[in-house]
């Protein structure tokens, strides 16, 4: 088990939603049960997958939910692309967030492959 405060993965995933949260706020409100709640369900999924994981009883079963939680970060990419090619919000207004998103992406792949190592090298153990 890990202590989530711990984990900068985690703590950037929760400034990723948190700027999620305040640039949702300027989208349409009729878009508020639809793509806007798409947007916060995606983006809160990230750090809450990461937290999952982080409290599971295996590195393999937190590897998992790093990948879920990644899938997320994708969904959520995709999510704010759409919201510039509806003209819902410029490009500029969400560059910083889709830079973060790219960002806890990358540190996900390396956090999961440095699980996987630890995981090889128990599994060469035994």
């Amino acid at each position: 088990m890990h202590k989530i405060e711990d984990l900068i993965i985690w703590q950037k995933s929760m400034e990723l939603t948190k700027l999620v949260y305040k640039i949702v706020a300027e989208l349409p409100s009729d878009e508020k049960y639809g793509l806007v709640s798409q947007i916060k369900r995606s983006s809160i999924s990230i750090p809450s997958n990461i937290a999952e994981g982080a409290g599971r009883n295996s590195n393999k079963e937190f590897k998992h939910f790093l990948s879920i939680a990644n899938g997320s970060g994708y969904e959520l990419q995709t999510q704010l692309i759409l919201t510039t090619e509806l003209n819902l919000i410029s490009r500029d207004k969400i560059q910083q967030v889709l830079d973060l998103i790219v960002e806890v992406q990358k540190m996900n792949y390396s956090f999961q492959k440095s699980i996987e190592n630890k995981i090889s090298i128990l599994k060469s153990k035994i």
